[in-house]
């Protein structure tokens, strides 16, 4: 099949993460014009209304790596840290900055007790327990720092397990803000991992699937890369110009066109959603006339 511009469109397989980054997920792909479809918030079968997507499933982002390599799934959604825990080879797309409630990276780090004693990671002692979701990296952090400890795998509520259970734990934080409560403080960083979007290498070197996977990359990104953002559009004369492009922080250099009539000239700019309300006044105290704030939905580089 193939499209508008000559393009020969591949039908993909796409898996998605179910849980805790589902909500996030299911926003960005709406915001880039991808929609995701399903009957109820407990289906795991979904679709896209999209030619170059034909099947899309959620399940767990510990398990997608090891699916995407196995070539179940063309390409999919997952953290870093799973592709680090599980040892899937799988190609990148690059990664997505966006996690469940910001769009900061996620940290796997390894906490203790605040009144643990300990501060740093030569200080724990030989034998400490450690409970955890990720076994596999932890035991190769430890062993690459001569640390030697009972490693046990969780299964959730993992900060629960101290100090009753074990000593210390190696878990994923995106705010710390759990951490804290249950009492715990981050002794050292294992890994900060973005959510990514991987491809399975036989598709990835398909020349036409790997076209349509970064079709979708790019659509993505833009839609990210808009957040935040809005478009301001407003009408200044040339005596006020340079006063009012001074204060436009725009990505780049503002537009600007000469109307067709008196000395007018109409300009565009991209600026930071964050601080308009104080940057609209301030432009029409500078002179500038028919504003209009305007929200984006893509912005491809």
């Amino acid at each position: 099949m193939a499209g508008l511009t000559g393009r020969v469109l591949c039908v993909l397989s796409l898996v998605l993460p179910k849980g805790s980054l589902e909500r996030a997920t299911l926003e960005l792909f709406d915001a880039a014009d991808l929609t995701v479809w399903r009957a109820s918030d407990r289906d795991y079968h979904a679709s896209i209304d999209d030619p170059r997507i034909d099947r899309v499933r959620f399940l767990r982002p510990q398990e997608i790596p090891s699916y995407v390599e196995e070539g179940l799934f063309d390409f999919g959604i997952t953290g870093r840290d799973w592709i680090t825990e599980t040892g899937a080879d799988v190609a990148s797309l690059g990664e997505l900055p966006y996690s469940k409630a910001t769009s900061n990276p996620i940290r796997v780090v390894l906490a203790v007790p605040v009144n643990s004693g300990w501060d740093s990671i030569s200080d724990l002692p030989e034998g400490v327990r450690i409970s955890t979701e990720l076994p596999s990296l932890t035991r190769r952090f430890l062993a690459e720092n001569g640390i030697k400890a009972v490693v046990t795998p969780s299964y959730g509520a993992t900060e629960a397990k101290v100090p009753d259970i074990v000593d210390a734990i190696v878990d994923l934080t995106e705010t710390g803000s759990s951490l804290r409560r249950n009492g715990l403080k981050i002794l050292h960083t294992l890994l900060s991992s973005y959510t990514e979007l991987i491809a399975n290498h036989d598709a990835y070197q398909d020349p036409d699937k790997r076209a349509a996977m970064e079709d979708v990359a790019l659509l993505l990104r833009g839609a990210i890369r808009a957040r935040g953002n809005v478009l301001l559009k407003l009408n200044v004369a040339a005596a006020e110009l340079t006063a009012v492009t001074e204060i436009l922080p725009a990505m780049s250099s503002p537009t600007i066109t000469s109307l067709a009539r008196g000395d007018m000239h109409a300009v565009e700019a991209v600026v930071p959603k964050r601080g308009v309300n104080t940057l609209i006044p301030a432009l029409r105290a500078a002179g500038a006339r028919d504003i209009l704030e305007i929200p984006i939905s893509k912005i491809i580089e």
